[in-house]
């Protein structure tokens, strides 16, 4: 019926995070994330919603598996609750928790489904958080290692496809700039980059203690990124638009890949700029195996006074835009291939979430024909096939999301999932988009 084809050995895959759609907040001995703490925040979310329930995938999970084995997925990729974990950030160790991800992975592979995790999905423990301001905290790389070391050490012999951070522009800019995300903090440019430069020293930590513990283990990290554009051939918007590309893109994509910040935001940020010890830069490029990235639209950029001091602002094209008010622009995805492939030495390359949110209903015949949605992947998983056949080293591509589930700030105002959830019941309905990957997995080698 559709006429897209992969290459062999490719990963198509579905995506989740552990507190989107667990719930079980205060079982199996898991402890408090700033999650928790921030969801029950007064104002913090749009429908005053919190993750306490959520998908409550930790007592369906089992149902869960068995609903993406009927989609003919062949990986799927989700987090670990540091919280569930190390209950305390560090020290002893939730071995219920542990047992928790440890049978989610023997259900997976019996489905011959390919577990691809990601160690740190925007959840981290609240007690670190408590202590010294969480990823402002130097010594929070220590706490990060013994995470990696509990965690590999259980399932490394298991899952070979291993992700330490997700999208690390969001949980520092969004969570100590602009509040919009917890810890729901607003310190200013100095806190975002020195908990950015945390974060990656604790990255390239945990990519050594990966690669000890998982035999022929793939070690990445995950990134947003968007391709760049500016809003008009002004000076000022192609000069925003450049500052926009090096803040969000270039910013954490040359340290890993070129071992060094790009050396123009560093003057632009002047002393906000983190202060780098010898050695950093060495342990932050500690070689990875593959770039993971996540894409939702393009970045139109004008000159303007956001986020100083990069001055921008960003602009709406005429055009389609999904529910979050993001434009849909497929090519975007191909164009960001080809700029991380003309950009970067990157051997292998996964978009690890592209998704959309529509209004979804339940019609009189019982389905969800979440039609613009399907058009939507029609349209990304064709443009990203195109780079793939003119030598871009892509992978995979994984759906976001699998089921509908707590989106962050939006409460559960966003529906993006494959699969309906009805948030009263927990009853689960395959969506015409799941339906759709059903159809197209067959045509995977």
């Amino acid at each position: 019926m559709y006429e897209i084809y992969f290459p062999q050995g490719f990963l198509l895959g579905t995506a989740s995070s552990a507190y989107q759609i667990e719930g079980a907040s205060s079982e199996g001995g898991r402890g408090q994330s700033i999650w928790d703490v921030f969801s029950h925040s007064q104002g913090k979310i749009e429908d005053g919603t919190n993750g306490d329930i959520a998908c409550d995938h930790y007592h369906r999970w089992r149902e869960d598996v068995e609903l993406m084995k009927s989609l003919g997925v062949n990986a799927y990729r989700f987090s670990i609750s540091w919280s569930r974990v190390l209950p305390k950030g560090r020290g002893e160790v939730n071995e219920e928790g542990l047992r928790f991800y440890s049978n989610l992975v023997d259900a997976l592979l019996e489905s011959k489904i390919t577990p691809f995790v990601t160690l740190y999905h925007f959840d981290l423990p609240q007690k670190l958080q408590e202590e010294g301001g969480g990823w402002l905290r130097r010594e929070i790389v220590e706490d990060f290692v013994e995470f990696a070391e509990v965690v590999s050490t259980e399932l490394g012999d298991r899952v070979k496809y291993w992700a330490t951070l997700n999208e690390p522009w969001e949980f520092t800019w969004q969570g100590y700039v602009t509040g919009e995300d917890a810890p729901g903090l607003r310190l200013g440019v100095d806190a975002a980059l020195r908990a950015t430069h945390n974060a990656y020293l604790a990255h390239g930590a945990a990519v050594q203690v990966l690669r000890d513990n998982v035999l022929s283990g793939k070690i990445g990290i995950v990134i947003h990124l968007n391709f760049v554009e500016p809003a008009s051939q002004s000076l000022n918007d192609i000069a925003a638009a450049r500052r926009w590309e090096m803040c969000q893109n270039r910013w954490y994509l040359d340290p890993i890949f070129k071992g060094e910040y790009p050396e123009e935001m560093i003057k632009l940020y002047g002393d906000n700029a983190p202060s780098v010890q010898p050695n950093d830069m060495i342990l932050i490029q500690e070689p990875i195996d593959f770039l993971g990235f996540n894409n939702y639209r393009r970045s139109v950029i004008a000159s303007g006074s956001d986020l100083p001091p990069v001055d921008m602002k960003r602009i709406n094209p005429p055009g389609e835009y999904t529910e979050m008010g993001w434009e849909v622009y497929p090519k975007g995805l191909y164009k960001i291939l080809k700029w991380i492939h003309e950009n970067y030495s990157v051997s292998n390359i996964y978009v690890t979430e592209n998704g959309a949110a529509f209004p979804d209903a339940i019609s009189p015949d019982g389905r969800i024909h979440d039609e613009r949605r399907v058009a939507y992947l029609i349209e990304h998983i064709e443009q990203a096939l195109k780079a793939a056949e003119e030598g871009i080293p892509l992978r995979g591509y994984f759906v976001w999301s699998t089921l509908d589930n707590f989106e962050w700030a939006y409460g559960y105002t966003k529906r993006f999932g494959v699969i309906y959830v009805d948030y009263q019941t927990q009853r689960r309905i395959i969506k015409d988009s799941g339906f759709f990957l059903a159809e197209i997995s067959k045509h995977l080698k």
